[in-house]
């Protein structure tokens, strides 16, 4: 099966946007990086080769000025969206099957690293335990309320922390390892 990760910013609280989906607050808390400074999210993006997220995060991408991915491939998960805009049909495809099934696929493909965005679709995996890593920026700002990256899990999750960096603008990024072999029942 490929590795997937995760690699996502949250608020304090633990939300990854707004209750609207909006991400106004981590678009400023990245204004204040210094030039050239990502987090490291490049050196991550480069050594994926597809990224799974679901259809409200890929609304929010195409919001976006630019699409950010490039020609990486890219699946969205979605029982409601039908078509993709025709500038990016060669690069996104549109599912509607379990994560198992997904990962399946792409590794039948030859896939060898996923990335997950959305909040339920992070969600999905890990509670089919199909997570490897998490990399977790947590910003210095409380939302209050917002979509939250984790929700209810069946039963405890062992991490083993691997690294954490801080930044100097208050950034704090930690990377977890899931414990596949010893999940807590």
């Amino acid at each position: 099966m490929p590795k997937v990760s995760v690699f996502i910013a949250t608020s304090l609280d633990g939300f990854i946007a707004r209750k609207d989906g909006k991400i106004d607050w981590l678009e400023k808390a990245n204004t204040t990086l210094p030039t050239g400074e990502d987090c490291g999210y490049q050196s991550f993006f480069e050594s994926v080769d597809t990224l799974v997220m679901g259809r409200k995060t890929f609304e929010t991408v195409l919001s976006f000025e630019a699409w950010p991915y490039g020609d990486k491939r890219v699946i969205v998960l979605s029982t409601q969206l039908k078509h993709v805009p025709p500038s990016l049909e060669k690069t996104v495809s549109v599912f509607s099957c379990t994560p198992r099934t997904i990962l399946e696929n792409l590794a039948a493909e030859g896939s060898r690293h996923i990335y997950l965005d959305g909040g339920r679709t992070i969600q999905s995996f890990i509670a089919d335990n199909l997570v490897d890593e998490m990399t977790i920026t947590t910003l210095p700002v409380l939302l209050g309320e917002g979509i939250p990256l984790f929700r209810k899990v069946m039963s405890d999750i062992a991490l083993t922390h691997m690294k954490t960096h801080t930044y100097a603008n208050g950034f704090v990024q930690s990377r977890y390892r899931i414990q596949k072999e010893c999940l807590i029942l």
